[in-house]
């Protein structure tokens, strides 16, 4: 190479290193080496760029393991002064790309899902990539206006661990604010969620779901995306006359899926379904001849039903009330009351059961009657003596009290 064109080449490269990036611009080159003293990125300068390990430190464990060697990162301008190198940042790249990403979201207005890491007063603590984003009090679905202090703290702590479906309100890079809102996104979330849910679900489907509701006509489960309804009459195989009987808000329940209403976004839902039937096996429990105990549960013109088991109700038919003509059932058996029974027919296909009183000897009567009362007296005097030793506490818990509080003297 002539003189000439040695000169003319430094000439390009003094003039290609002239326009070097400033302080805060973001270039890409590629990772030449990994050592000690950080990572050496070839910018396409005549000075490489130097990530120091102090930046490198500030990256987690999985994006530094991730940095390989021939690879296209984005930097950072940091430094531009030194002879040797220009300073530069991965972790301020990376930031970067977020604040970006998360200035899009907010023009775009599409809802994320953010998990809840921490809270303060003012409301709950999301991330976002590298970004710490704030949920203000006023923007969480689950605090209302007028809530005291106490009970804003205790749902705050219970969102912890949760993720919310948030849109981000609020973008501002130099204050290093970012602001979402699930109020905002709750509406929109949910109907996505519940659209998306209906398409792959179908009837018979068994799934789990979280108790959300209770209504005097049924509860109502979390599927994950939609609630369903669990009618009153679905829920166990006995009768039941509410919902707190066998459930209760938050329990984690398995539900079949009975009827789906696409057009108008309803699941209706069977809990029953997945459980026992206890007429499948009653034969096993039952025959002909043998003596249970009733709780009547209806009474008719033709006779009463009386459970004998949750889920098992057999029909005392007038006729079987007793040995004389019964022409009120009323007269007889009251609705709440108990009786010794005798099994006179089963037919679990068609899930009957044929009870009778008057197939009761007088002397089986008498037996289960003093049985029945010694049974009584029992648990009457285990609560007698449950209530002594509860005044006895109540008491020594009392004196201890007062020789508390009582004044004392020393003597000196």
């Amino acid at each position: 190479m002539s003189s000439e064109d040695a000169q003319f080449l430094q000439e390009l490269l003094d003039q290609h290193d002239y326009e070097l990036p400033k302080v805060g611009d973001i270039r890409k080159g590629i990772i030449v080496a990994i050592n000690n003293q950080g990572v050496i990125i070839d910018l396409g300068l005549k000075r490489d760029g130097l990530v120091p390990p102090t930046d490198l430190s500030k990256l987690s464990d999985e994006d530094r393991a991730a940095l390989k060697v021939n690879d296209e990162i984005p930097v950072f301008i940091l430094n531009t002064e030194q002879p040797d190198s220009l300073i530069v940042s991965i972790n301020m790249a990376m930031l970067n790309q977020d604040w970006i990403e998360a200035e899009a979201l907010m023009e775009s207005g599409e809802i994320i899902e953010g998990e809840v890491i921490g809270y303060n007063k003012g409301g709950a603590i999301i991330p976002y990539g590298r970004l710490r984003g704030f949920v203000p009090a006023s923007h969480l679905s689950e605090l209302t206006p007028g809530m005291s202090d106490r009970k804003r703290q205790q749902k705050l702590a219970k969102l912890r661990g949760e993720k919310l479906p948030v849109k981000i309100i609020e973008v501002d890079r130099r204050r290093r604010r970012l602001v979402f809102s699930q109020r905002d996104a709750q509406k929109e979330w949910e109907e996505k969620r519940k659209g998306e849910l209906l398409d792959k679900l179908n009837e018979g489907d068994v799934l789990t779901g979280r108790v959300s509701g209770l209504r005097d006509f049924g509860i109502f489960v979390n599927l994950g995306g939609a609630d369903g309804l669990v009618h009153i009459s679905e829920l166990a195989w006995h009768r039941i006359d509410h919902p707190r009987e066998v459930v209760k808000v938050g329990d984690e329940i398995e539900v079949v899926v009975l009827k789906l209403d696409r057009q108008e976004q309803r699941i209706s839902l069977s809990r029953k379904k997945v459980l026992a039937n206890p007429w499948d096996s009653v034969e096993e429990r039952y025959e002909v001849n043998q003596l249970v105990e009733g709780t009547i549960t209806r009474i008719l013109d033709y006779g009463a039903f009386a459970e004998i088991e949750p889920g098992i109700e057999g029909l005392l038919h007038v006729s079987q009330l007793s040995r004389t003509n019964v022409e009120n059932v009323r007269e007889v058996v009251k609705e709440g009351e108990t009786h010794l029974l005798r099994v006179v027919s089963i037919d679990p296909r068609r899930q009957r059961i044929g009870l009778s009183l008057k197939a009761v000897t007088a002397q089986e009567q008498i037996e289960w009657m003093a049985e029945h009362m010694a049974q009584q007296e029992a648990t009457a005097e285990v609560e007698e003596a449950v209530e002594e030793k509860v005044d006895e506490e109540a008491l020594a818990a009392a004196a201890e009290a007062v020789a508390d509080t009582a004044p004392t003297t020393e003597e000196e």
